[in-house]
């Protein structure tokens, strides 16, 4: 069944603990971690930081944290997906969907 929900878009941080950012879109995920990861690293080397403000002063969020995941090494993951709702999943109907699954096909 396809959910139907709304759509948000997410991002993983790899980093040490993992970080989770949940946006309504991608364009407002991509100004997030822009603010929240590339504009709150600290350079040690002018030249380090050049790519980075570059990015950022010409609002290339996407270019900014590609520059930062270079610059530090650790990764994002993003990810669109739909919000699944009640409907999707109605809880009238889910114990005769879960009978047709692959895990009871043998049954």
């Amino acid at each position: 069944m396809a959910v139907s929900g709304p759509l948000v878009a997410c991002a993983v941080v790899h980093d040490d603990p993992p970080r989770l950012f949940l946006a309504e879109d991608l364009d407002v995920l991509h100004r997030k971690l822009a603010l929240e990861l590339v504009a709150g690293t600290d350079v040690a080397a002018e030249a380090e930081g050049a790519a980075l403000r570059d990015a950022l002063l010409d609002e290339r969020w996407g270019d900014a944290v590609v520059e930062w995941m270079g610059h530090t090494g650790i990764a994002v993951d993003v990810y669109t997906e739909r919000v699944a709702t009640a409907g999707d999943v109605p809880e009238d109907l889910i114990g005769a969907q879960i009978q047709f699954a692959p895990l009871f096909r043998d049954r």
